[in-house]
């Protein structure tokens, strides 16, 4: 059983997203915050598997709730999936940033909701392709010729191909057809990727391979 927090100051979008995760009989969502404090503090209490969260709350806005809730230590923290709007998603750096696994926008269909909260509680990373856009587009807008961070000399040139794999997007599957090796192969690689460089999860490798230089905005 997958256990979720809902985080949204608006009690229809919280009563609709409750709805469709109850129905499944994998999810249950143990708690509900109308703004970013009290999601936190629910968080603390609850330890959910998964927190969906709204970015713009009030008293505490979703990019520092997600922040503290992902500081607090153990493995046991939970994983966020922040849900956005077209026009709010200017903030997925920065809540990338904060530790979010992944982004959603919020008039996703419930098939795909339900298949988000698993795929974040796996531990894997989602993020929705115009959310994914924007997020390229940033980089882009940045200064080139970043210098590459002294970890990244511990990774071995498989493990560099491999990151940059990730940062476009593929799946381990894919990453493992387009090496022509199996898919527990490439689940090693990424694991002492995430290891040596002490990033969370994929979410977090996305981000460093970009700011890096390991791949770029346009690059194949």
């Amino acid at each position: 059983m997958t256990s979720v927090l809902i985080v949204d100051d608006q009690e229809l979008v919280r009563t609709g997203f409750k709805v469709v995760l109850e129905s499944e009989p994998d999810l249950e969502v143990v708690g509900e915050a109308g703004d970013g404090a009290e999601g936190i503090e629910l968080a603390k209490r609850l330890r959910p598997d998964v927190v969906l969260m709204d970015i713009r709350m009030p008293l505490i806005d979703g990019i520092e709730a997600t922040r503290r809730i992902r500081d607090v230590g153990g493995d046991q923290r939970p994983r966020v999936l922040v849900l956005t709007t077209f026009d709010l998603d200017e903030h997925v750096y920065a809540a990338l940033r904060a530790g979010a696994s992944g982004f959603l926008l919020k008039d996703v269909r419930a098939a795909q909701l339900v298949e988000a909260i698993r795929t974040v509680a796996a531990g894997d990373a989602l993020i929705a392709p115009s959310v994914t856009k924007r997020l390229v587009a940033e980089f882009a807008a940045r200064p080139a010729e970043p210098e590459l961070p002294a970890e990244l000399a511990d990774l071995t040139p498989r493990e560099l191909e491999v990151l940059g794999l990730v940062a476009r997007g593929l799946s381990n599957g894919e990453i493992a057809q387009h090496l022509t090796v199996g898919e527990a192969t490439v689940k090693t690689h990424v694991t002492r990727i995430l290891t040596k460089l002490g990033l969370r999860d994929r979410v977090q490798a996305v981000v460093l391979a970009y700011e890096s230089g390991v791949v770029r905005p346009g690059s194949r």
